[in-house]
């Protein structure tokens, strides 16, 4: 098992940076709270209405807009595990996740690919997303595994469950995986139980964590919620994952851009805490800011490294593991 080191305590020796005060970071959840429960969150699935109304959330079902309580949020936080093992297919490949210790991954979503045989520039194929499972595999300091690339000559209705297959057969390394929907991540988690012998076996071993991405600003569409509450219902983590993008789906000001993304996660963590408590979920991040001049999200950028850092600093104080882009 991995216990990566340690980033972002307070040590009697070394360097640190402390990219906000406790204060600051308390100002933050407060405006957060008041967004949550002032404006609220559209929420298109009817399930997921039920089961906010049904905690205690203000539901507008004409609207579909949910009115989340601070008391709720903060119950939710609570809740949340602190820390989780990512189970690998070999236990040697399990990943202690928690707020301050550092590990890497590979970056995700590749659509195109420069063909290593022929030089081609193509669209990317299943067999190219077992080849890249197979090299992450091997590479000592990516600590956990997620979905490299699109497989385009699948169905499409169907590429997450060819996505999952090509992934979790050639890598013994904890999986992150976007299912869809509800319906294919439900098939995800019966692939999951077949390699690891049982839906209560995968409780004790998860060997993958669902990713889902709240849509700014301030939204929780209906696949969103599916996989939210799936991973709930079966006992593996889910990685709530915001792409708020300051200048065009968030405010361009740093604290306003942090405050929706920070509304946007912890809707679906409250979502996922109230269909099971104690659920382990993951603080995500791949917000960044708009190039106004092109009109593209500007990764990579210095804006992107302050608020990566930001949104760490805002998952450590709320004690729960973080999942943030690297540029």
């Amino acid at each position: 098992m991995k216990r990566t080191p340690h980033a972002g305590k307070r040590h009697s020796g070394g360097f640190s940076l402390g990219v906000f005060t406790e204060d600051e970071l308390s100002e933050i959840h407060l405006a957060t709270l008041e967004v949550l429960e002032k404006t609220g969150v559209f929420v298109e699935s009817e399930e997921a209405l039920e089961v906010f109304d049904g905690g205690g959330a203000v539901v507008d079902t004409k609207r579909k807009m949910v009115r989340i309580p601070p008391y709720l949020v903060e119950d939710a936080i609570r809740s949340a595990p602190s820390k989780f093992i990512a189970a690998g297919r070999n236990p040697e490949s399990d990943v202690v996740l928690e707020s301050n210790r550092v590990s890497f991954t590979n970056f995700g979503e590749g659509i195109m690919i420069n063909d290593p045989y022929t030089g081609e520039h193509r669209e990317t194929r299943k067999a190219d997303l077992s080849n890249a499972a197979i090299l992450i595999d091997y590479l000592d300091n990516i600590d956990v595994y997620e979905r490299s690339m699109l497989s385009h000559d699948v169905p499409h209705e169907t590429s997450p469950l060819h996505n999952a297959e090509a992934s979790l057969v050639n890598t013994t390394k904890h999986h992150f995986l976007c299912p869809g929907n509800g319906f294919l991540g439900h098939k995800v988690v019966d692939m999951l139980a077949a390699i690891v012998g049982g839906k209560r076996r995968l409780r004790e071993r998860p060997l993958l964590t669902f990713l889902t991405c709240p849509v700014s600003p301030l939204k929780l569409v209906r696949d969103c919620c599916e996989i939210i509450i799936e991973a709930a219902r079966a006992g593996i983590g889910v990685n709530v994952l915001s792409m708020a993008m300051a200048g065009g789906s968030a405010p361009i000001n740093l604290a306003g851009a942090l405050v929706t993304h920070n509304a946007e996660v912890l809707s679906g963590i409250t979502l996922n805490q109230l269909v099971c408590k104690g659920s382990p979920v993951v603080y995500g991040s791949s917000t960044c800011g708009l190039d106004l001049l092109y009109t593209t999200a500007s990764v990579g950028s210095p804006e992107l490294a302050m608020i990566s850092a930001a949104v760490a600093s805002i998952a450590r104080y709320y004690m729960l593991p973080s999942f943030v882009a690297g540029g």
